[in-house]
């Protein structure tokens, strides 16, 4: 384990990661010091050798947004000029599956770095939005893209022009989460899953997430192609032999990465 100002990091025996944005007295608010924080435990995390990374956030809220009394009076050139935003999309560069737990607020970048993860989890009392309108900006680390891709057009314009909020029900109608669970469980919930995928090859995993990370950039013909050659790839290796060997023994399979 661990920790930081603004984080906490595990890595259980499982291969499960969890990250925690601890800021709890400012609802885990995105200040520099944990987008710091954060970058040197995403390499963390990947130096563990973990198969899953399980993110959430500690106390009321997953993240509730940029901290607007750090950034109100940043100019144009701190901005261009810092890395202060493109070091969040480290997260959507990992290769490993990545399981976002939502628990209360999500809004502004915390709604944007929870759609980075591959799988998002709610709590039914969760709430997601972009309200970056009405502080006279828009959202900076992916909202009007990840959006617009994850629920459509009307609905991201709907979202990103009015700044209201959606509940975990609509969220999920939507497409914008996985799934809905009571706010209890939702941690426990994301770690459950974590472990079953934790529990395949780690190789065919990291492929799966690529093909469909790869969807939402090329064309048709082109990711089919892709796909194609990831699935041929995967029979060079023992788990294909292994997962193919152990269904038709009936047995659980005992996955290597080999």
């Amino acid at each position: 384990m661990s920790s930081s100002d603004t984080l906490t990091l595990t890595v259980d025996d499982d291969g499960v990661a969890q990250l925690t944005l601890n800021r709890p007295a400012a609802l885990n608010a995105l200040n520099t010091t944990m987008m710091t924080e954060f970058s040197a435990a995403l390499r963390q995390v990947t130096d563990s050798g973990a198969r899953v990374l399980v993110l959430t956030g500690a106390g009321r809220a997953f993240a509730a947004g940029a901290d607007i009394a750090e950034m109100r009076d940043r100019t144009f050139g701190d901005m261009t000029d810092s890395n202060h935003l493109a070091a969040w999309e480290e997260l959507a560069d990992l290769r490993i599956p990545t399981i976002g737990a939502v628990n209360g607020f999500a809004l502004g970048g915390g709604c944007e770095i929870a759609m980075m993860c591959d799988i998002l989890i709610a709590g039914a009392g969760a709430s997601f939005g972009q309200p970056e309108i009405g502080l006279g900006i828009i959202p900076g680390i992916g909202g009007t893209q990840r959006l617009t891709r994850l629920v459509g057009k009307a609905q991201a314009m709907d979202l990103i022009l009015t700044g209201r909020r959606v509940d975990a029900a609509e969220a999920l109608r939507i497409g914008l989460v996985s799934r809905v669970v009571p706010d209890d469980d939702v941690l426990e919930e994301a770690l459950v899953v974590a472990r079953q995928i934790a529990g395949f090859s780690g190789r065919a995993a990291r492929a799966a997430k690529e093909c469909v990370l790869r969807a939402d950039q090329t064309t048709l013909s082109e990711g089919l192609l892709f796909e194609r050659r990831w699935f041929h790839s995967l029979f060079a290796f023992d788990d294909q032999t292994e997962g193919m060997t152990a269904f038709l023994d009936k047995r659980p399979a005992r996955f290597t990465d080999g």
